[in-house]
């Protein structure tokens, strides 16, 4: 499984001829290429994969996100998530 999360972009330099950004993800702040998203600017949000920028969003849908994580989260916390359906509890 993959997992893209939203990130806010709070600066940028190029680097060895590469645009990159200080990306913060909650209190964590990590350094992203902006390679997909050339048009990405301070302040926006992205969405990051693997150390790259792949989209941008909104703040509104960032917050959606940031929302579906910490649900998933209290879920897992509480011990109350269920394997998909169909797979008998085993994972592959």
């Amino acid at each position: 499984m993959c997992l893209a999360v939203p990130g806010k972009i709070l600066e940028m330099k190029v680097c060895e001829g590469r645009r990159v950004a200080q990306v913060q993800f909650g209190g964590i702040t990590r350094e992203v290429r902006l390679d997909f998203v050339p048009e990405a600017e301070v302040g926006e949000y992205v969405i990051v994969h693997v150390g790259f920028a792949i989209s941008r969003l909104n703040a509104e849908e960032a917050e959606e996100n940031y929302k579906l994580l910490r649900d998933m989260e209290s879920l897992e916390g509480e011990g109350r998530a269920e394997p998909p359906p169909g797979r008998g509890g085993q994972r592959p």
